[in-house]
């Protein structure tokens, strides 16, 4: 291979993995920001109380500050309600028009308003370490096409996620918004994962002459679909705790999953479901991938993580869900997805080798 093909192949790999791990830390301090109830610490995007370093005292606000900061939320949700009223969601439209507590202008807390600049800040470095990715994978364009294109698409979404993010603060951390942020935050993971993979394959060609079955495939794919499942359904199960906390003054916290209703029982249930799907799959996974390879590290990690996230789920079920456990339930949730796309791209091309055996 090309020395200088050979070092901008290791130069992209390199940055896209650190871009992974940043936007799992993100992940983590977005969690952070929830569970200490920071979303909307800074009431503005995305300045900080219109400053680049946000105040520390209320003292430097002036005193009509809520509602200033109030009629310019409003002022963008009224372009966001048009756009989606273009698009044709009129009923979201309608709905986000009459949703009163966005009219809710929260009090200056300083804690909160610097955790949730360090997230903005997070968010930033993020960003730049993505357009760098993308810079590094147009020196690849010759090797393989898939990795500029994907490196841009990575670019496309993180400003995306950028706009979405402000749509999440103007209109006081709505719901549906929230979790859309989170999912598209998922698939930027994804999408980075695929170009790091492609490089990783011509830098290091798979040459494991055992070929996988495709119901390993199959039941990795039905895992990670219910994965995405149970990570949508603990987003409204957070909702509808986020409710019950409020109503109660962020009180009596061992009370909130007993009222948060049939959606946790549901997002509970369905662990069971989970488990056994993953179990089918780790049966056959450690029957046919080789031991000591990567892909068999690889599913280890995978089955201690569910693990993790059904234990991190029981103690926030039955131990008054403890602020310190939601932002690890929800990263190791994310990183299990990451791990499950990830096996699912190698065992396909595994599975493929098999089928051009077959037919050869």
């Amino acid at each position: 291979m090309n020395p200088n093909i050979n070092r901008s192949l290791n130069s992209f790999h390199r940055y896209s993995g650190i871009t992974v791990v940043a936007v799992y830390f993100l992940i983590l301090v977005g969690g952070i920001v929830r569970s200490t109830g920071s979303g909307m610490g800074c009431p503005d995007w995305p300045a900080c109380f219109g400053s680049v370093i946000p105040p520390t005292s209320v003292d430097q606000l002036p005193a009509n500050y809520q509602e200033i900061y109030l009629e310019k939320r409003l002022a963008k949700n009224e372009r966001f309600i048009a756009i989606l009223d273009n698009l044709g969601f009129h009923e979201s439209a309608h709905q986000l028009a009459t949703d009163k507590s966005i009219q809710v202008e929260e009090e200056f807390n300083a804690a909160k308003t610097w955790i949730e600049y360090i997230n903005r800040l997070i968010g930033v470095v993020i960003g730049i370490l993505i357009v760098f990715t993308c810079y590094k994978s147009l020196f690849l364009w010759s090797v393989d096409k898939w990795i500029p294109l994907t490196s841009f698409l990575a670019v496309v979404v993180v400003v995306f996620t950028g706009w979405i993010g402000s749509i999440v603060v103007s209109t006081n951390l709505l719901p549906g918004i929230i979790t859309f942020h989170m999912l598209l935050a998922l698939l930027l993971v994804c999408i980075i994962l695929y170009g790091q993979y492609r490089s990783a394959r011509i830098l290091a060609p798979n040459k494991q002459g055992r070929s996988i079955p495709k119901k390993v495939f199959w039941s990795l794919l039905l895992g990670m679909l219910a994965m995405l499942v149970q990570v949508l359904l603990g987003t409204q199960v957070r909702e509808a705790i986020d409710s019950v906390a409020f109503s109660l003054g962020n009180l009596l916290r061992e009370e909130w999953v007993e009222r948060s209703g049939i959606v946790f029982l549901i997002h509970r249930s369905f662990s069971l479901f989970l488990l056994l799907i993953h179990g089918l799959y780790f049966r056959w996974a450690f029957q046919y991938i080789p031991r000591g390879s990567a892909l068999h590290f690889w599913n280890f990690v995978l089955g201690v993580l569910v693990l993790v996230e059904i234990a991190t789920g029981i103690g926030m079920a039955y131990f008054g869900i403890p602020a310190y456990l939601q932002p690890i339930h929800l990263l190791v949730g994310s990183v299990i997805l990451g791990i499950q796309f990830f096996l699912i791209v190698r065992i396909k091309e595994q599975v493929e080798r098999k089928e051009i055996i077959t037919h050869s």
